[in-house]
């Protein structure tokens, strides 16, 4: 069965913004399946933010990030 992006299914989004960082904790069930958390990370360019894969993260950004994920643990 093809990927059904309306079967995707966000319990929980919080984001955590810099001005030059934007990192994004959810809270995703595909299809009524368990529930799995997503990191994402979007970087600005030129002006707007652009998505690239989540890397590494500095001290500042886990502990800016940590109680985020805390909150979507709660919410699975």
């Amino acid at each position: 069965m093809p990927y059904d992006q309306s079967l995707d299914v966000s319990s929980f989004k919080e984001v955590y913004e810099t001005e030059k960082t934007r990192i994004t904790v959810s809270v995703w069930s595909y299809n009524g399946g368990p529930n799995k958390i997503q990191i994402s990370r979007e970087n600005m360019v030129e002006g707007e933010f652009s998505f690239t894969k989540l890397g590494r993260m500095n001290k500042d950004e886990i502990e800016a990030v940590l109680p985020i994920i805390i909150r979507a643990v709660e919410v699975m």
